[in-house]
C-alpha cells in the first residue's frame, strides 16, 4: 500500500513539475525561473526538454557554466575584434543575448557568491550594465533562469542571491522514470497564454490571500508573493481565464511559496469549526466552555429572528456571503500548503538557520582562505611581472593592451601588436586549507546510550563525504574523570571504523576535562595547516570537575570556563544540545564557547552529519 502511495505521490509530484514547466514558458521574467533539485539522469532531461518544446520557435537559450568570466557573463571588451579594429569593440554577454528567453545555469548549488550577485541584480535591474575596461554601456534584458541544483545533502543549494530570486522550486530526485511522460501543454495554448496574460487580472482579496499566506509560512521576502500572484495570473491565462481563480493561487502556493515554508502554519479550521457550530449551536456543551457568553446572545438573536419573520433572518446569510471572499482564499491557501509541508520540517527548519547563518561560504569551501600565485583556483589578476612560479595571464595581458594599440602604432614600431611590461597580467590564486571536525562526544551515562551511535553514525557519513575534499574528522569522548581521544584526525574510514567499535559509555560527566582535551587537539590541528572545527555533542549537565571530584556546581563553572578558553582561539564551533528537554546550560554552554548552538533531542546520524555540514559550510 505504501508503494501505491509512493506512486501517486510521484505522479501529482510530475504533474506539478510540468505545470511549472508550463508557467515558466507563458512568462519567463515573472516566474523568475525554476530552481530543479536533481542529480543528472532522463528525469531531468526529459523536464528541460518539456521546457524546450513549449517555448516559441526561437527563443533565446543559453548555458551559463559555474567557471563563466564576468566579461562572458556581462560583457565587456571584446579581444580579438578590438586588436582588428584598433578601437575598443564591446561584446555582449550571455545575459544580453539570452534577453527574452531562459539561461540554464549548470551545477547551481555550486555557483560562486559573487556571479550569483551579479546575476540577481541583472534580474532586478532589467539590464546589464557594462562598467569595465574602460567601457560603458547599458543593455536591456529580461529572461527566466533554470537552476540545475545537483546538491545532495540539505545545506548544497544555491546562494541566497540566485535562491530568492527563483519563484518555482522543484524536487525531481524521487520520481521514477516510467512516470515522468509528457505535458498535458502544447507549444500552442503558451502561444495563446501570451496572448492573454496581460489582460489576465486578479481581485484583492485573492492578492492579499498570497500576502497572508507567505507570512503565515514564515517567508520574509515579498519577492515570494509577487512571484506567486505572476505565476497565478500566468496559469489562469493557460486556462483561458481573464481572472485569476482560487485553483491557480493554490498551484502558486504549491510550487513558490511551501517550498520557501520556514514554519507551519496555524490551522484556521478549528477556529472556523467552533464559530459554525456555535452558530449553528449543534455542540452547546463545547460553546459553554469555550464562550459562556455567547450562547445566550445567540439565543436572543435566534428569539429575535423568529419573532421577526420578515427580511431579517437573510441579513446573517448576506454577511456571510459578504464575508466569504475575504475568508476562503485564505483558507485555501493554507489548506494547499499544509497537504504538501514535510513532516519534518521543524528539524529541516534548524538546520537550515545554521546553513543561512554561514551562507557566505559557499559548498565545500569551509577551510580557511589561502591566497597565493602558484596553485588553487583562479582569483582574477593582478599588474606584476612573472617569475618565481607566478603564471603570465596572457588574455588579460592582451586585453590591457588593446586600448593603447592607436597611440602605439602611431610611434612608428612596425609591430601589429604592441605590449609593455605595465600591461603584464599575473593570474591570482586562492584555495582553501583542509578542514577537520572534531567530535567531543558526551559518553557519560546520561547520554551514552542515546548518544554514542547516532555520534558513530554522523563520523561514518563525514567521512565518506570527506575523501573529495581531502577533509578530516577526529574524535574525542569524555566520560569518568577525563576526556580521551578515540580517533586522531583522520581520512580513513576503515581506521574509524576500527576505533570506533568499542567506543565506551557511562559514568560521570567531566565536561570541563573533555573540552580541554578537545581544544588541545584543535590547537595541534591548526599547528598543521589545516582548519579545525569542534562539534560538541552533550546535555549539558556536567557534575565532575577537573580534579575528578564531584559537584554540579564546580563542574559548571570550570566547563563555562574551558568553553571561553575555546572562544578565546577563535574556533569555528557547534554545540548539539543532545537532552530529551533542551535546557539553558546547554546555550549558555554555546554562548560561552562563541559557538552555534542546535537543541536535537531525537536526531539520528542523518541529521546530526546534515547540521554538521550546515554549521561548516562544507558540503
Amino acid at each position: 500500500m505504501s508503494a501505491g502511495l509512493d506512486y501517486d505521490n510521484a505522479e501529482a509530484t510530475w504533474e506539478d513539475a510540468t505545470h511549472a514547466a508550463a508557467l515558466l514558458a507563458v512568462d519567463p521574467p515573472g516566474v523568475g525561473g525554476v530552481c530543479v533539485r536533481s542529480l543528472p539522469g532522463p528525469v531531468r532531461d526529459r523536464w528541460v526538454q518539456i521546457v524546450r518544446e513549449l517555448l516559441p520557435e526561437g527563443t533565446p537559450w543559453r548555458r551559463i557554466p559555474i567557471s563563466i568570466s564576468d566579461s562572458r557573463l556581462l560583457g565587456g571588451l571584446e579581444l580579438s575584434a578590438t586588436l582588428r579594429a584598433g578601437r575598443p569593440v564591446v561584446e555582449r554577454g550571455v545575459l544580453a543575448e539570452v534577453d527574452g528567453g531562459i539561461a540554464v545555469l549548470a551545477m547551481a548549488e555550486r555557483i560562486a557568491l559573487a556571479t550569483a550577485g551579479k546575476i540577481g541584480a541583472v534580474l532586478d535591474n532589467g539590464e546589464v550594465r557594462v562598467e569595465r575596461d574602460g567601457l560603458a554601456d547599458r543593455m536591456p534584458t529580461s529572461f527566466g533562469v533554470i537552476a540545475l541544483d545537483e546538491g545532495v545533502e540539505d545545506d548544497e543549494r544555491p546562494v541566497g542571491p540566485l535562491r530568492d530570486r527563483i519563484g518555482c522550486h522543484l524536487e525531481l530526485s524521487g520520481i521514477p522514470v516510467h512516470v515522468a511522460g509528457g505535458c498535458a501543454y502544447t507549444a500552442s495554448d503558451i502561444a495563446a497564454a501570451r496572448e492573454r496574460l496581460p489582460r489576465v487580472t486578479c481581485s484583492d482579496e485573492l492578492a492579499e490571500a498570497l500576502c497572508a499566506g507567505g507570512l503565515a509560512l514564515g517567508i520574509g521576502s515579498l519577492r515570494a508573493p509577487l512571484q506567486a500572484l505572476r505565476a497565478a495570473r500566468a496559469a489562469a491565462a493557460l486556462h483561458g481565464r481573464d481572472e485569476v481563480a482560487q485553483e491557480d493561487v493554490a498551484l502558486a502556493t504549491r510550487l513558490i511559496l511551501v517550498p520557501r515554508a520556514t514554519q507551519i502554519p496555524q490551522q484556521p479550521q478549528e477556529e472556523q469549526e467552533q464559530q459554525e457550530g456555535q452558530e449553528q449551536q449543534e455542540e452547546p456543551e463545547q460553546q459553554e466552555e469555550q464562550q459562556p457568553e455567547e450562547p445566550e446572545q445567540e439565543e436572543s438573536e435566534e428569539s429575535e429572528q423568529e419573532d421577526d419573520s420578515g427580511g431579517e433572518p437573510e441579513q446573517p446569510e448576506d454577511d456571510e456571503e459578504q464575508e466569504a471572499p475575504s475568508e476562503m482564499p485564505g483558507e485555501m491557501v493554507l489548506e494547499a500548503a499544509q497537504a504538501v509541508l514535510p513532516d519534518d520540517l521543524l528539524q529541516q527548519m534548524k538546520i537550515r538557520e545554521l546553513a543561512q547563518r554561514n551562507s557566505s561560504r559557499t559548498p565545500g569551501q569551509a577551510g580557511a582562505l589561502q591566497k597565493g600565485g602558484l596553485r588553487g583556483r583562479p582569483a582574477g589578476v593582478r599588474p606584476g611581472t612573472p617569475g618565481g612560479g607566478e603564471r603570465l595571464n596572457v588574455v588579460e595581458t592582451l586585453r590591457a593592451a588593446a586600448p593603447w594599440q592607436p597611440l602605439r602604432r602611431g610611434e612608428g614600431d612596425g609591430r601589429q601588436v604592441i605590449v609593455r611590461p605595465e600591461d603584464f597580467r599575473i593570474t591570482r590564486f586562492k584555495q582553501r586549507s583542509p578542514t577537520a571536525t572534531i567530535f567531543a562526544v558526551d559518553a557519560s551515562g546520561s547520554s551514552a546510550m542515546n548518544r554514542l551511535a547516532e555520534a558513530k553514525g554522523a563520523v561514518e557519513l563525514l567521512l565518506s563525504e570527506c575523501y573529495v575534499r581531502r577533509d578530516e574528522v577526529a574524535m574525542v569522548a569524555f566520560r569518568g574523570k577525563r576526556g580521551d581521544v578515540l580517533l586522531p584526525p583522520t581520512r580513513s574510514l576503515t581506521r574509524a571504523k576500527k576505533s570506533l567499535a568499542g567506543l565506551p559509555g557511562g559514568g560521570g560527566t567531566p565536561l570541563a576535562a573533555g573540552i580541554d582535551t578537545a581544544r588541545h587537539l584543535t590547537d595541534e590541528v591548526r599547528r598543521k595547516g589545516s582548519t579545525p572545527v569542534l562539534i560538541v555533542l552533550t546535555d549539558g549537565r556536567a557534575n565532575v570537575a577537573r580534579d575528578g571530584s564531584g559537584g554540579r556546581e564546580q563542574a559548571h563553572d570550570e566547563a563555562i570556563e574551558a568553553a571561553r578558553a575555546v572562544r578565546a582561539m577563535g574556533v569555528r564551533a557547534l554545540v548539539v544540545d543532545t537532552s530529551p528537554r533542551p535546557r539553558p546550560t546547554g546555550r549558555e554552554l554555546a554562548e560561552a564557547m562563541g559557538a552555534d548552538y542546535l537543541p536535537l533531542p531525537r536526531a539520528d546520524a542523518s541529521s546530526i552529519s546534515s547540521a554538521v555540514q550546515a554549521a561548516t559550510g562544507s558540503g
